[in-house]
């Protein structure tokens, strides 16, 4: 699936519902997210299964506050098609953390 028609998907999913909670409810949500991503991540018992489920509800947060500001993920994420946004060498060459 390409990062728009995720993104398509989870606005039918739930955009009505996020975008009446405002940007600042929606963001907590998804730092919520991140927190279960995190601890998951550092749980050694945690199966792919388990991770691949936490990256997925963190993309589909990070998704909906980009529909929410008008962005699109896909567009957004052309910022890296040639490497490192700096030195456009990937992997990046220029040093920059």
């Amino acid at each position: 699936m390409r990062i728009s028609e995720f993104q398509k998907k989870i606005e039918e999913i739930y955009f009505q519902r996020d975008k009446s909670r405002g940007l600042a409810g929606t963001y907590l949500w998804f730092m919520e997210e991140v927190g279960e991503l995190t601890r998951a991540l550092n749980r050694p018992e945690d199966t792919r299964h388990g991770l691949e489920d936490e990256f997925a509800d963190v993309l589909a947060w990070l998704c909906t506050l980009a529909s929410i500001k008008g962005i699109d993920m896909e567009k957004a994420a052309q910022k890296y098609a040639n490497g490192c946004p700096s030195c456009h060498s990937a992997p990046c060459a220029c040093g920059k953390k």
